[in-house]
């Protein structure tokens, strides 16, 4: 899937794979953060490397090429799917695939595995509140902007430099135009992997509830009216983003958003447990050609 996460651009209408976890604990583990990856247009040839393995389990077919995003994802589902095999919680007939996929026994048996291991207390009223004072923009209801976006999409087995480098340089050229945005529209043509692209990016009014995560903290995280000044990431990839109009929205009080402030609380909870189970859980695997202490959050597919 490639977009924006908004029905605004039509991505969110795109079937996405099934998913082992709930879909906020899932948001917790797509952040691309670096490891992105590029359009096959300005993907440069690669070489063919190594199988990576996880406890000699291959995570791809010889002569595959993923991003290191890709393979750590792959080898932290191989982990915790050996463990719930050590476990009793799957059968040692469980065979692994090397697409990337699982079966739905493992699905169900890695969650029976996390639910099990991974114990997440209630944040306390105090701490919620310390969140919220914090975080004032994060709650507002009501505010929106009416934006448009380039985006270069994940592709895995793409050269990131390559792709990061483009959209380093389409984001300058963009915040340098002056021409009421026909240059804009052009390079959404041009580039933008996203359906909104034949629109020139063009996305209309969304709300933080329309977009991804990780999308809206960075659009909604400011006042600011124009191309935005870096490129923003998301599980979809890099974004060249403009933003055409704000509506400021209502600051609503503790009491009312104490639930959501909570549940932010309790997945962020919950991804560090996980991080150190998978880092226990490496620990004691032998992985060749992966390295998963190099993310910056542990990641499931």
């Amino acid at each position: 899937m490639s977009g924006c996460g908004s029905g605004g651009c039509g991505c969110a209408g795109t079937p996405e794979p099934a998913k082992l976890l709930t879909p906020e604990q899932q948001a917790q583990f797509e952040t691309l953060a670096a490891s992105v990856a590029a359009p096959a247009a300005l993907a440069a040839p690669q070489p063919q490397g190594p199988v990576a393995r996880v406890n000699g389990v291959a995570l791809h077919a010889a002569g595959d090429v993923l991003d290191e995003q890709s393979l750590r994802q792959r080898a932290c589902t191989e982990l915790l799917r050996q463990e719930a095999q050590q476990a009793g919680l799957l059968s040692a007939d469980d065979a692994p695939c090397t697409d990337g996929s699982t079966s739905a026994a493992a699905a169900a048996a890695i969650e029976q595995l996390l639910e099990r291991e991974l114990q997440v207390p209630e944040p306390s009223d105090e701490a919620c509140r310390r969140y919220h004072e914090a975080h004032p923009s994060q709650y507002m209801q009501g505010e929106r902007a009416r934006m448009r976006h380039v985006l270069f999409a994940v592709t895995p087995g793409v050269d990131v430099k390559q792709l990061r480098l483009r959209a380093e340089a389409l984001l300058l050229e963009l915040r340098c135009a002056n021409d009421g945005g026909e240059t804009f529209r052009a390079a959404a043509a041009k580039w933008s992997n996203c359906p909104s692209g034949s629109e020139g990016g063009e996305l209309g009014w969304l709300t933080r509830a329309d977009c991804a995560p990780e999308f809206a903290r960075e659009v909604f995280g400011g006042a600011e009216i124009g191309v935005l000044s870096r490129l923003v990431h998301s599980r979809f990839g890099l974004h060249v983003v403009e933003v055409l109009e704000r509506e400021t929205g209502q600051q609503p009080s503790f009491e009312q958003v104490r639930g959501a402030v909570a549940l932010t609380l309790r997945q962020q909870t919950w991804t560090n447990a996980l991080r150190q189970y998978l880092q226990l859980l490496a620990g004691a695997a032998v992985l060749e050609g992966v390295d998963i202490e190099g993310a910056e959050t542990p990641l499931v597919q």
